[in-house]
């Protein structure tokens, strides 16, 4: 029997990643690197490119440079956001200091590398990315975590403390839900990163406690603290004393 006419399984389309630095060889660099992972890559040299770009192209991720040649990147996220919040971010930025890290993750960015950097920690950062954008199939035997009045619900996604709703982003969701399948546990940053960000770099361990800092003024800000830090050791969520 002939099976010329069957219909084919239609294939994923790859990824699509926007690369935006005015540096030319760093982004020809860069372009190459994701395409070998199979995914589809283009470049932008000024933020102005960037937005058109992404409106027109719809990538899946922006790996964006913090400093540009017409706008800085916080403001290109913020465009782009503003048409397509899913967009998953990851920052580059030259500059280490803790107030450049925080605001482009509080402006919305999902991760940052500073430079100097290697090829292999942004593609493996970004595959944490764009697995964490993934739709999250429903497993019938999920529910909710709870932990004194703190509820999460693994169907709908929904957060909340005090019968009040709490917003998170994704990677704040997949954080909390983390701690909360471990209670009273500690858990080393270095855990953390692997369960919630897909890599261990070493000296790589801020982005942990900056999400830390985030979650806990969205869970704990004016409430008894669930979060804590064991000094040396890691972080643990439990229910007050």
């Amino acid at each position: 029997m002939s099976h010329a006419n069957a219909p084919e399984t239609p294939a994923v389309a790859p990824r699509r990643i926007l690369v935006v630095d005015d540096e030319p060889d760093l982004v020809e660099v860069l372009c190459g690197a994701l395409r070998y992972e199979g995914w589809e890559a283009q470049g932008a040299a000024s933020g102005q490119e960037a937005v058109r770009i992404a409106a027109q192209w719809r990538p899946d991720a922006v790996v964006l440079d913090m400093m540009l040649p017409d706008f800085d990147g916080l403001e290109v996220l913020r465009r782009i956001h503003a048409e397509r919040p899913e967009v998953r971010v990851l920052f580059l930025t030259a500059r280490d200091a803790v107030e450049d890290r925080i605001g482009g993750i509080a402006a919305g960015g999902d991760d940052y590398v500073t430079k100097p950097f290697s090829l292999a920690e942004v593609v493996v950062r970004l595959r944490g990315l764009l697995r964490r954008a993934e739709p999250q199939p429903v497993v019938a035997d999920e529910g909710t975590l709870s932990l004194a009045d703190l509820i999460l619900d693994e169907r709908s996604h929904e957060v909340s403390r005090g019968g009040e709703l709490v917003e998170l982003s994704p990677t704040e969701y997949a954080l909390l839900r983390y701690l909360l399948k471990h209670p009273r546990r500690v858990l080393s940053k270095a855990q953390i990163l692997d369960a919630v960000w897909s890599y261990d770099f070493g000296g790589q361990a801020h982005v942990v406690e900056l999400y830390i800092s985030y979650l806990r003024k969205k869970i704990d800000h004016g409430r008894e603290p669930l979060i804590h830090t064991v000094r040396g050791a890691g972080y643990l969520i439990k229910a007050p004393a």
